[in-house]
């Protein structure tokens, strides 16, 4: 073997992983939650099959609050069904539904942040640098808001193990 071809081996190599790196780490490098295939089924256990039980997950940044979507105003987005309260809603989530899908799946944000996964009430929320994350209930979101920075932080780290495990 020449010089050259041990480097363009190596080079090939090195490529290879950080490729697969790159697709083991959501949310890193443009692998964010949202696109398909590479974020995991989304949380339905309130209304089974439903996202966010339901409510539109666009009105939480629009009207400041969660609102219920419509049954005849939806589109499957990560294995589940997604209601809207307007088709302009609608649209907006098909446009980009990383700014508007819900953190860590759906699930609550504290328990994700202490290693494991619990259902989400919408209307345990809280939009933090731009982004939806739930909780458990309110009590368990007044834990979490203790901080905010720490958890979301905790988070980050332990969703790609949680999100591995499912």
């Amino acid at each position: 073997m020449t010089k050259r071809s041990i480097l363009l081996g190596l080079g090939v190599l090195a490529l290879t992983l950080a490729i697969a790196l790159t697709a083991m780490m959501p949310g890193r490098f443009g692998l964010a939650f949202g696109q398909e295939g590479t974020a995991p089924k989304v949380e339905t256990s309130l209304v089974p099959g439903v996202a966010l039980a339901g409510f539109d997950p666009v009105a939480y940044f629009t009207l400041g609050k969660p609102m219920e979507g419509r049954r005849d105003i939806t589109l499957q987005h990560l294995g589940a069904e997604w209601r809207f309260a307007s088709e302009a809603n609608r649209a907006a989530f098909r446009a980009d539904p990383v700014k508007y899908a819900p953190q860590n799946g759906g699930h609550c944000s504290w328990a994700v942040a202490n290693g494991y996964t619990a259902k989400g009430d919408p209307e345990a929320w809280r939009i933090v640098g731009g982004k939806l994350y739930l909780n458990y209930d309110l009590s368990i979101r007044a834990r979490w808001e203790e901080d905010i920075p720490g958890n979301i932080a905790k988070s980050e780290a332990n969703w790609p193990k949680l999100v591995s495990a499912q």
